[in-house]
């Protein structure tokens, strides 16, 4: 996650946001052969924002526009990407339809909020482009039966770097977007993958769902249980986000895999483990050590330890499992947050991939290990 920059951050326009205002300005031109520009939108919260347009082409039936999106200070990796809307007359009775154009995705599984073979353009950007052309049909007197059609250039090779494959969207990248703005840092487009990936897994069958930290205990987990990459949530620092869903749309089994320092913040209730907002209270990881067996000297150099990994080599020099605690605390933090609707489990890897702790649910018959260590 890159870092957050010091000062107040300058907020950004969604995907949807910028399809919209793109679809407007070339509906507009379609209806009164000028293009607005810059032309301004209304979005769900009643914000007015203004896009500069890109491309401005008119031709028969049809009309083009485009806006760079404008992620302000968020890390988007959609930011400076330009949103292009292509309107064209429908058949009449057709209504507003949409579609993929390059770049934009297809959905291919169910559990998403639109069903397999739709274009990936999320109900809410669909329902402020509607208002836009209904708007507009009012306005000019127009019957609002058009095809709208969303390209992203380079869309696909962005898409790679989103959790759209896992998701079952391919070709290219969701116009997303709820409230039309992106909040600097939010993280609330992470928080929706993750939800969308449970419902992916739940929609597809899937009774076994791993959330993992990182890359590496991504691989650590997926080797174990020999997971599908579907079946792994890239879950991050965001825990809390992952299992307050889970709660209310469970799977019948969650392992969550991560390395030592994560989670001891997880083991010491921690719901969010990135170190911009959760620290490791190191007396209360003493604590840990000394109901790990540790002796007085242990639990005061962990006191004054630096990071969780000095504590952990620490331990593993005086021949203390503080690994195999750790497990048991956060399995059990995790438990609490689940509140019964899934069965879980903890593993711990190293930073060569090596699970060196496992606590919870994992040793029933139905979910065996592939690839034990």
């Amino acid at each position: 996650m890159a870092r957050k920059p010091d000062g107040p951050l300058r907020k950004g326009w969604t995907t949807g946001a910028c399809a919209t205002a793109a679809t407007r300005a070339a509906w507009q031109a379609l209806l009164s052969g000028d293009f607005p520009d810059p032309v301004t939108i209304t979005l769900p919260r009643g914000e007015t924002p203004s896009f500069k347009l890109i491309k401005a082409e008119l031709g028969d039936g049809w009309a083009r526009a485009s806006v760079i999106k404008d992620a302000g200070d968020d890390p988007d990796v959609t930011h400076g990407a330009e949103i292009i809307s292509t309107v064209r007359i429908g058949k009449p009775g057709s209504g507003i339809t949409f579609h993929a154009g390059d770049g934009v995705g297809t959905i291919t599984k169910p559990g998403l909020p639109l069903p397999p073979g739709e274009a990936a353009i999320n109900p809410k950007p669909r329902e402020m482009m509607v208002g836009q052309i209904t708007e507009l049909c009012d306005q000019f007197g127009a019957t609002p039966d058009v095809e709208i059609e969303i390209s992203i250039p380079g869309g696909q090779e962005i898409a790679a770097k989103t959790w759209n494959g896992r998701l079952g969207i391919v070709g290219g990248l969701s116009v997303l977007g709820t409230t039309g703005i992106v909040i600097p840092f939010s993280c609330s487009a992470w928080i929706y993958s993750i939800h969308r990936g449970v419902d992916v897994a739940r929609a597809t069958g899937r009774r076994h769902v791993a959330g993992a930290t990182g890359k590496t205990s991504e691989a650590a987990i997926r080797a174990f249980y020999g997971l599908p990459e579907e079946a792994v949530l890239d879950m991050g620092d965001f825990v809390g986000g992952m299992l307050k869903y889970l709660r209310k749309n469970p799977v019948e089994f969650v392992s969550i895999s991560g390395g030592f320092a994560k989670l001891v913040k997880l083991a010491q209730g921690h719901l969010d483990l990135h170190s911009s907002r959760s620290q490791v209270d190191f007396d209360k990881l003493a604590e840990t050590v000394g109901q790990s067996g540790g002796d007085t000297s242990l639990c005061d150099q962990t006191r004054t330890a630096n990071t969780a990994k000095q504590v952990l080599e620490l331990c593993q020099a005086a021949n203390v499992d503080i690994s195999d605690t750790i497990a048991r605390q956060a399995c059990e933090a995790a438990r609490a947050t689940l509140d019964g609707a899934s069965a879980i489990e903890v593993v711990i890897s190293d930073r060569e991939g090596i699970i060196v702790a496992r606590h919870g649910y994992g040793d029933f018959d139905q979910f065996k290990p592939v690839n034990p260590t």
